[in-house]
């Protein structure tokens, strides 16, 4: 992550990605992203790769992956799909 990128809350990281901020929980709590950083206040941060790697997984979903498919992608390695 580069010093001078900005992180963003969960709400504006979903919105930017275009989910809903219980999607992103979801895909938080499946293990198709992580937190790029947790701030003192234990509020989860997330940067723009984040959004576009949310952006990949609605693609892929959209086109017929399952989650459950996409994630075992991403545990593989084959995450510049």
């Amino acid at each position: 992550m580069k010093a001078k990128e900005k992180l963003m809350a969960i709400g504006k990281t979903a919105g930017q990605a275009g989910i809903s901020t219980q999607s992103l929980q979801y895909y938080i709590m499946v293990g198709l992203v992580k937190p790029t950083a947790v701030s003192k206040t234990n509020r989860r941060l997330f940067d723009g790769r984040t959004v576009e790697r949310i952006k990949l997984i609605k693609k892929l979903n959209k086109s017929g992956y399952p989650l459950r498919a996409i994630r075992e992608l991403f545990l593989e390695g084959r995450q510049d799909i």
